[in-house]
């Protein structure tokens, strides 16, 4: 099957004047091979090929003749000829990335044979998403790479779009938000649901013929004028398919749940209400899933506990609230709003740790020296009795100045913690610091300012004991079943070699040396660049970069290790009001705890698949929310040259960060007018064919913004040495 064609023919097209046969016969060959199933005599062929000297006309019976004494080709008694090679039938996801072709992502080794490349009239009216079932070629087509054809559309991703309604004398189109969509939707006038032009409305598609070229649809629901803080958000829910409201079904079983702890509750846990507990959480936050306890023990140690709110408790398998919650499988939190999992009943009611309440909780309590190592532990229920709800910003005060309720105990928490945190680095663990952006809205939304969220020693106070925890009770059912036991772990791979070199070279780009060396040394040259870019401008940007050139993280019943946390096993376990894989691994450790044997794999395996890809979901739909409000600052922003850095570059344009803002847009190839300006592939870089000038990741440049879009979530923008006195369009679209 892997015959290839690399040399062109020789003919008149090409310019030259001598056949080569040998290359006639691949072209024909390929031509063959990539119509499977079609049959053509010379003529057509011949056509089909573009042959134009008589020569080489002349070439194609023979050539064909000796393919079909080879075996490659078939001859019927019409004169006509077919391919014998016979194609491989696949499955796959279609990830359509532009409106020319698409990749189709094997679903079986997705990673070792290779994506194939299916053209625009190939794809059978795919989609982006969709299951499909496709042909491929026996030989590789002129990009090198794999080619095939969709032959059936097995299952659409989705039907239903949002988009921009653009309504004509006739009829009326919907122009999609989603970049991957490359088809605007045809809507007749009686189905346009009384939008205007310039709405946002969610379309359905209702058909799309063979042959048509673009698919029909009706609107279902309409959102509003384009532009409009609620109106976008919106349409950013309605695009990743988040609920606009929580089902009355699952509602009505949570308001009926009674708040009442009883006897046997206590009785079956280990009680803590007379241990000095709290919480410590963002303050703005409704929903506290987790409590520390904390308490010095007669032998000198101290005991810390970890205390997770206890939803299994109240959410029952087999209801409309478990459906619901395995449904959305996580709270996504967008700029402005938290979408819940769970019903605010459970998330900010009875399953929230609230201070000076009675509280049924799952805990993972430790047993520590003063160097933070574990002595013991003890995992079960509890119910705890929370003393105080601190914010991040109280608590750290009261470290800061060494006053203020439970100081000395936040202070000798923290000093542990940070002795567990050197631990889990001295093992191998990796030190992603990544900048997060946050925004101060107005009561319509806009954004008043932009800042970057600091992260200080009481946040990784808490992350250090959350983590703690969650290996432990991964540990816990390990080693218990010898790892045989079922059970739900947070994986993530080590990374692939090639792309940390690659990675390697981009940040050398930036002045900055990555040895990767052996694998067994990748976190300290990864920990050494992140220290060394610490409030760096380039810190963000290769952040990300990083970021992207490790594995995703997942959940997975496979029992794994976790590369970055450098834990041989892992689970997430301190969150269940706000993840659903929590409340799996609570429901398997408690069956485990009462004595009860490992279920099958298959049915949790599933849990996990879903709930993986809930995630990615919720960290678009997030990214997005966040995209288009530093569309909209910068909008807003004053008209002024921004200091930034390459962030990206591409054949069609710079990608630049401005540094102030953490804000990314580009620049476009064709919007560079000091000369023409071609891309070195290679070297991730643009060069000016007259002066020579070079566009490289990590320059340092100065920009303005020309034009936002809240549409496309996009910033235009030039670099600031362009024609100072071009008049700058600033555009919210």
């Amino acid at each position: 099957m892997g015959r290839k064609s690399n040399k062109k023919t020789r003919n008149n097209k090409f310019g030259g004047n001598k056949p080569d046969s040998g290359s006639l016969s691949r072209r024909i060959l390929q031509f063959l091979d990539s119509n499977y199933g079609s049959e053509f005599n010379s003529k057509q062929i011949i056509k089909r090929l573009e042959i134009r000297d008589a020569i080489s006309k002349d070439g194609v019976e023979p050539i064909l003749s000796r393919l079909v004494e080879g075996g490659s080709v078939s001859k019927t008694a019409r004169n006509y000829y077919s391919s014998n090679q016979d194609p491989d039938f696949i499955l796959g996801t279609v990830d359509y990335v532009n409106p020319r072709f698409a990749f189709i992502v094997r679903d079986e080794d997705p990673n070792s044979l290779g994506d194939i490349l299916v053209k625009e009239a190939d794809l059978k009216q795919a989609l982006d998403g969709d299951k499909v079932r496709v042909m491929v070629y026996p030989v590789k087509g002129k990009t090198g790479r794999t080619e095939g054809k969709v032959l059936e559309v097995v299952k659409r991703n989705r039907d239903e779009f949002v988009g921009r309604v653009e309504i004509s004398p006739r009829f009326a189109f919907i122009v999609p938000d989603f970049k991957k969509m490359h088809k605007d939707i045809f809507v007749h006038r009686g189905d346009l649901k009384g939008a205007q032009h310039k709405d946002k409305v969610i379309v359905k598609l209702t058909e799309w013929r063979e042959g048509d070229k673009n698919p029909t649809g009706e609107v279902i629901r309409v959102l509003g004028k384009a532009g409009l803080h609620e109106v976008e958000i919106h349409s950013i829910m309605a695009e990743f398919g988040l609920p606009f409201e929580y089902p009355e079904a699952p509602e009505k079983e949570a308001n009926a749940i009674s708040d009442k702890i009883t006897a046997k509750d206590i009785k079956a846990r280990k009680d803590f209400r007379d241990v000095a507990t709290f919480t410590i959480d963002p303050a703005d936050a409704k929903d506290f899933d987790d409590a520390i306890s904390y308490r010095e023990l007669e032998n000198g140690n101290l005991e810390v506990g970890v205390h997770i709110a206890d939803v299994t408790h109240y959410v029952k398998p087999n209801t409309a609230l478990e459906k619901e919650a395995y449904d959305r499988a996580t709270s996504v939190y967008l700029v402005d709003r938290t979408i819940p999992m769970l019903p605010e009943r459970l998330s900010n009611g009875l399953c929230s740790l609230r201070p000076n309440e009675d509280k049924l909780t799952f805990a993972c309590v430790f047993e520590l020296d003063r160097e933070a190592n574990v002595k013991k532990h003890w995992i079960g229920r509890t119910i705890i009795h929370s003393d105080r709800r601190f914010a991040y910003e109280e608590a750290q005060e009261n470290i800061d100045t060494q006053s203020g309720d439970f100081f000395e105990e936040l202070t000798l928490l923290n000093t542990l913690a940070k002795k567990v945190r050197q631990k889990r680095f001295n093992h191998g663990a990796v030190n992603f610091e990544t900048v997060e952006v946050k925004f101060k809205l107005d009561e319509d939304g806009k954004p008043l300012g932009l800042f970057i969220k600091e992260r200080k020693d009481i946040h990784k106070l808490i992350e250090e004991f959350m983590l703690l925890a969650n290996k432990y009770v991964a540990e816990f059912v390990f080693n218990k079943g010898k790892g045989k036991d079922t059970f739900v772990y947070r994986t993530h791979d080590s990374p692939d070699m090639e792309r940390l070199e690659t990675f390697s070279g981009f940040a050398k780009r930036f002045g900055h040396q990555v040895d990767i060396g052996a694998e067994g040394k990748i976190s300290t040259a990864l920990n050494k660049l992140m220290e060394e870019i610490q409030g760096k401008p380039e810190q963000n940007v290769l952040e990300q970069l990083a970021i992207r050139s490790m594995a995703k993280a997942k959940y997975t019943t496979e029992p794994k290790g976790h590369f970055g946390l450098a834990f041989a096993h892992y689970s997430h376990f301190t969150s269940p009001i706000r993840r659903y894989p929590d409340m799996m691994a609570h429901r398997l450790l408690e069956h485990y705890l009462e004595g009860g044997k490992s279920p099958d794999a298959e049915s949790w395996e599933q849990k996990c698949v879903h709930s993986s890809e809930r995630e990615k979901r919720a960290a678009d739909a997030e990214r997005a929310s966040i995209k288009y409000k530093q569309v909209e600052f910068m909008s807003l922003a004053e008209a002024k040259d921004y200091d930034g850095i390459v962030s990206g570059v591409t054949e069609w344009g710079v990608f630049v960060e401005i540094t102030e803002t953490k804000c990314e847009g580009m620049i476009r190839v064709q919007d560079i007018n000091d000369d023409y300006y071609e891309f070195d592939q290679k070297n991730m870089r643009l060069i000016g064919s007259k002066n020579k000038k070079m566009i490289t990741l990590g320059d340092k440049v100065m920009v303005r913004v020309v034009n936002t879009d809240i549409d496309r979530r996009t910033i235009d923008l030039e670099f600031a040495s362009n024609d100072e006195n071009k008049p700058r369009k600033r555009a919210l679209r």
